[in-house]
């Protein structure tokens, strides 16, 4: 029975180091970390233990949610499909027309209006 408290002991702490030593990434800016593939990290990168983020005052980023179990490099493929896909919907114009409608025609512009507005 105390081989195997001693066994589980030593497991814990062989589990804790590994979460412990995961590395993630800051932005030069951010508040926030991050796995190495989040879509936030797309113009700066900062590589940190996950320890030492958390002693800064980072928070986990809600997007990629890193150190949730998985290592940053086996999520790669993965989010690197899900950041790359954008929104293509398009959506109704916001413009008005001269009669004072609202424009029926459709746009993927961020700023949500048609060439004409």
């Amino acid at each position: 029975m105390k081989s195997l408290k001693v066994l589980l002991l030593i497991l814990t702490f062989a589990f804790a180091n590994i979460v412990v030593a995961q590395s993630v990434y800051t932005t030069k800016t951010g508040e926030k970390y991050h796995k190495s593939s989040c879509k936030y990290l797309k113009y700066s990168k900062k590589e940190y233990t996950l320890k030492r983020a958390l002693e800064l005052g980072f928070s986990a980023c809600s997007v990629c949610k890193p150190g949730k179990g998985k290592s940053t490099s086996n999520s790669l493929t993965n989010n690197k499909q899900t950041s790359t896909a954008k929104s293509t919907s398009a959506m109704q114009c916001i413009g008005k027309t001269k009669a004072g409608k609202r424009c029926k025609r459709k746009t993927k512009n961020t700023n949500q209006r048609c060439y004409q507005h």
